[in-house]
């Protein structure tokens, strides 16, 4: 991920946590507790739950430290503590199942796939030239701009707890596929069909939200009422 360019090498940056350098880790702190709580919270059923997931999975991580042998990159392995970590919590909480027994995911797209850009051009995945979703009008001021985000977190909150973690960890956390079927436990073709329903659900709901023959006060009672109150 960007933040981390300036990072220096994994090897490195063990050896001085393994020394006790505070800046060192101080420097992971800042940098990936953000994503660890936003990913915390995907699994745990309070912000206070995913913090103490977050303080678990670092004390974890210091106790575990002379143990780590290198077969992954440091941040791969510390998420997957915190993954783990917070899969427990989870499942204590009676809020999450182990992926495995989740609802199969590989029924058809919910937007036609010839749609989007194949595997092999420029931006896989992404909307097709001329085939993207046309707005109303230019989100040209704030209060649009928030809209448009809220049409978005209630698509997301419909998804399926594992559909919202994956969605989470590649489009907003920049996590590459490899990183995300090392941290979640899942095959590259799972995680790829994952994603795109994940993506394809959300996509559906703006392309609604933009359509010219649409209500804005429609889809906004419409979004908000189907949206259930999470986290």
């Amino acid at each position: 991920m960007s933040t981390d360019a300036a990072f220096p090498a994994d090897d490195v940056l063990v050896d001085r946590l393994r020394g006790g350098d505070e800046a060192a880790f101080a420097l992971i702190l800042d940098a990936w507790s953000g994503s660890m709580m936003r990913l915390a919270q995907s699994f745990v059923s309070t912000p206070a739950s995913a913090e103490e997931v977050v303080q678990d999975t670092w004390i974890a991580v210091i106790r575990g430290l002379a143990g780590f042998e290198g077969r992954s990159a440091l941040k791969t392995w510390v998420f997957r503590i915190l993954v783990n970590t917070a899969k427990r919590r989870g499942m204590k909480e009676n809020r999450t199942v182990p992926f495995g027994s989740l609802l199969s995911e590989d029924s058809g797209p919910l937007v036609d796939r010839t749609r989007f850009q194949p595997d092999g051009y420029p931006h896989p995945g992404h909307w097709r030239v001329g085939e993207e979703p046309q707005r109303r009008s230019g989100p040209e001021d704030e209060a649009e701009r928030v809209e448009m985000r809220e049409v978005i977190v209630a698509a997301m909150a419909e998804l399926s707890d594992r559909s919202q973690i994956v969605l989470t960890l590649r489009d907003a956390e920049g996590y590459t596929s490899a990183e995300v079927c090392a941290l979640l436990g899942i095959t590259a073709g799972n995680q790829r069909v994952i994603l795109h329903r994940a993506r394809s659900a959300v996509r559906a709901r703006l392309e609604n939200y933009c359509s010219p023959g649409r209500s804005r006060d429609a889809e906004w009672a419409t979004h908000t009422a189907k949206a259930p109150i999470r986290r």
